[in-house]
């Protein structure tokens, strides 16, 4: 039995929303460089697009850099605004 098979789809969410916070601690916590957590989390948030499009979830949306976040390093900010288009093309 599928995973769709699984759920009722009178309790399956129209929209998702995903708020990505804790991939820089994650890495640190880890001894990594920040971005190696950016880069899991958005490893993560593929399987997840996959999986909701698969059961059926026709809006997904992806919360992930805020104001605050300009304040980081640059090379930081710089690899931020490039893993998406990194990852659309993936």
């Amino acid at each position: 039995m599928s995973l769709k098979d699984k759920i009722d789809k009178n309790k399956l969410p129209g929209h998702i929303a995903i708020i990505m916070d804790g991939n820089g601690r994650w890495a640190k916590q880890r001894r990594m460089p920040r971005v190696k957590g950016h880069f899991e989390g958005m490893q993560t948030v593929k399987k997840i697009t996959r999986h909701a499009s698969q059961i059926g979830v026709k809006y997904l949306t992806l919360y992930a850099f805020s104001t605050e976040n300009w304040s980081r390093p640059e090379d930081e900010v710089n690899y931020l605004m490039k893993l998406p288009g990194d990852f659309l093309s993936s």
